[in-house]
C-alpha cells in the first residue's frame, strides 16, 4: 500500500507525525494509499521555509513569473492523460470528466501567463505642483490554499496559480481523500521552474487547517468546501487578521419556463444533475417547472434518459455516464436522504438506492434517483445532497418559481430555460446568485472572468481566478511622490534584457 508525503522545498517528504488518513479506490471499496496528517510543527516548519523563499520569489520580476506559468501550462497539456488517471483513481469520475477537472484549472494557468499585464498599477502625472502619484501591486507574502476532494486538479490550480504568479509563496492542503494530483502538481511546477520551497503541499485534517489559520506569517487563506467549514475558516482567519475567501455549499435551481425547448432542458438537468455523480458544486440539484403542463412533460422526458444512465468504474473509458461517489459514508448519508424524501411525502419517479454493479459489490456506486412534487421545507430540498439525486419542485407561475430561488440560502449558480428574452434578462437582473446560466446548466464562467456565488455560498468580497484573484492575491501600495533635483548627466545607448 503507498503511503503518500508532503511537498516540502521541492521534493517529497515523509510525515513524522504517525497518523495518516485512507485513500480509497471508490469503485472497489478499497484502501489504496494512505494520507499523511501532518502535525502543528510540520506545518509551522514549511511556512517559514516558504515564508524565506517568498523574498526572491516576490523580487522576482511578473515576465520571469509568467514564464513559469507558461512552462507549467505547456507540463500540464503534455501530462493530461496522466494527471486525469490520478484525479479518476481517488475520486471515481469518469476519464473525460477527470479531463474536465484538470482543462477548468489549466485554463486558469492560461490566464496567469498574462500576470504581468494583471500586476501594473495605475499612475497620475502632475497630481500636485511638482507631485506625481502612483500605485503598485505587491504580494501578500505566504498564503494558503485548503481544497475539496471534488475537484482534485482544477481548484489547487485555481488557487495556486495566481497567488504564485503574484509573487507570493503558498501553502496548499489537498483533500486528504484526493492528494495525489495535488502532488504531480507540485512536481511538474518545480520542473517548469518554480524555486524550491515556494510552494508547499501540507496533507493533513483539522489540525493542520487550525494551524494555518493561526499562523501569523500567512496573510491569506482560500478555502472551497461546506458551507460550515466555511463560515468558520473565514470567521477565524478574519479574527487573526488574514485575508480569506471561503465559499460553501449550493442548492442550485433551474427554472424551466413553458415556452422552453422541453428536450434541450431535459438533455440540460440530466447532465448537470448526474454528471460526476453529482458532487459538483454547480451541479442542478433542483428543477423548478412552471405550470402543471410543463412538469408533466418534463418529467415525461426525464425518465428515460435517468433509466439509461450509466453508471461504472472509471475503467470502463466513455462506456459510463458517471462514477462512483467519494466514501461509504457519502453513500451512506445520500441514500438516507432519499429515505427522508420518501417518509415525508416526495414522489420517488426513479429510485436509485441498492445500486449494485456485478464485479464492484463493495464500492460506493448510488444510481440515479429523481423525486417529483418535492416541496420546500423537506428535507431533501433543504439539504446539499451532494449526490445523484435530482429534485422536481412545481411552480404555478414564473414569481413563484424566481421567489424559491431568491429565498433559498444558498447562492451559488442557477439557470432559467426560455424562449423569452424579457424573461431572461428580468431573471438574471432580479435573482440574487452569484452565477447565472440563460439556456446554459452550469454557469461556470471562464477563466478571465471570476467564479463566486452569493449568500451561504461564499464568505468574502472577492471571487475566485480571473481579476479577482489578482486582487485578493496582492495588497495595493500608493506612493505620492516629488522630486526636487534635476536631470542626472549621462545617458544608455543599448536595450537592457528584463531580468
Amino acid at each position: 500500500m503507498t503511503e503518500l508525503t508532503n511537498w516540502i522545498n521541492g521534493q517529497h517528504v515523509k510525515s513524522g507525525s504517525g497518523r495518516f488518513s485512507d485513500v480509497y479506490n471508490p469503485a472497489t471499496g478499497e484502501v489504496q494509499a494512505k494520507t499523511p496528517l501532518s502535525s502543528v510543527d510540520e506545518l509551522n516548519e514549511a511556512v517559514a521555509k516558504a515564508k524565506e523563499a517568498q523574498k526572491a520569489w516576490g523580487a522576482t520580476n511578473p515576465q520571469r513569473r509568467a514564464r513559469v506559468m507558461m512552462k507549467f501550462g505547456q507540463l500540464i497539456n503534455e501530462h493530461m492523460d496522466e494527471l486525469a488517471e490520478l484525479v479518476s483513481r481517488e475520486h471515481g469520475k469518469t476519464l473525460p470528466d477527470a479531463r474536465g477537472d484538470v482543462q477548468r484549472g489549466l485554463e486558469v494557468v492560461e490566464v496567469c501567463m498574462g500576470a504581468p499585464n494583471m500586476l501594473k498599477g495605475e499612475f497620475t502625472d502632475d497630481g500636485g505642483p511638482g507631485i506625481d502619484l502612483y500605485s503598485m501591486r505587491q504580494p501578500l507574502g505566504v498564503v494558503a490554499g485548503i481544497t475539496p476532494f471534488n475537484f482534485p486538479a482544477m481548484i489547487p490550480l485555481w488557487k495556486m496559480a495566481p497567488a504564485l504568479a503574484c509573487g507570493n509563496a503558498m501553502i496548499l492542503k489537498p483533500s486528504e481523500r484526493v492528494p495525489s494530483t495535488a502532488l504531480r502538481l507540485a512536481e511538474l511546477i518545480q520542473e517548469a521552474g518554480l524555486p524550491d520551497g515556494v510552494l508547499q503541499v501540507v496533507n493533513g485534517d483539522k489540525e493542520v487547517v487550525d494551524a494555518i489559520l493561526d499562523n501569523e506569517d500567512i496573510a491569506g487563506v482560500g478555502f472551497v468546501g461546506s458551507t460550515p467549514i466555511a463560515q468558520y475558516i473565514y470567521g477565524r482567519a478574519a479574527n487573526n487578521g488574514k485575508r480569506a475567501q471561503c465559499f460553501g455549499g449550493a442548492k442550485n435551481h433551474m427554472i424551466i419556463m413553458p415556452d422552453a425547448d422541453l428536450d434541450k432542458a431535459a438533455d440540460a438537468l440530466v447532465g448537470a444533475g448526474y454528471g460526476a455523480a453529482g458532487e459538483r458544486c454547480m451541479a442542478i440539484s433542483v428543477a423548478v417547472p412552471v405550470g402543471k403542463e410543463t412538469a408533466d412533460g418534463l418529467i415525461e422526458r426525464l425518465v428515460p434518459r435517468i433509466e439509461k444512465l450509466k453508471v461504472g468504474p472509471y475503467t470502463s473509458e466513455d462506456e459510463v455516464d458517471y462514477g462512483p461517489v467519494i466514501t461509504a459514508q457519502a453513500k451512506s448519508r445520500i441514500e438516507g436522504l432519499i429515505d427522508s424524501g420518501v417518509n415525508q411525502g416526495a414522489k420517488l419517479v426513479v429510485d436509485g438506492r441498492g445500486f449494485q454493479m456485478q464485479g464492484y459489490e463493495n464500492g460506493f456506486f448510488v444510481g440515479p434517483s429523481l423525486f417529483d412534487d418535492v416541496t420546500p421545507d423537506m428535507e431533501i430540498y433543504r439539504e446539499e445532497i451532494f449526490g445523484p439525486v435530482l429534485s422536481t419542485v412545481r411552480a404555478d407561475s414564473y414569481e413563484d418559481a424566481l421567489n424559491l430561488v431568491i429565498d433559498n440560502p444558498y447562492g451559488n449558480g442557477t439557470a432559467i430555460y426560455t424562449a423569452d428574452g424579457d424573461t431572461a434578462r428580468d431573471f438574471a437582473h432580479r435573482v440574487n446568485v452569484g452565477m447565472v446560466g440563460i439556456n446554459f446548466p452550469i454557469p461556470v464562467p471562464l477563466s478571465y472572468h471570476t467564479f463566486g456565488g452569493w449568500k451561504k455560498s461564499a464568505f468574502g468580497d472577492l471571487n475566485q481566478y480571473g481579476p479577482d484573484a489578482f486582487r485578493f492575491y496582492t495588497k495595493t501600495k500608493t506612493v505620492t511622490a516629488r522630486w526636487f533635483s534635476g536631470i542626472k548627466e549621462g545617458g544608455e545607448f543599448n536595450f537592457k534584457a528584463m531580468d
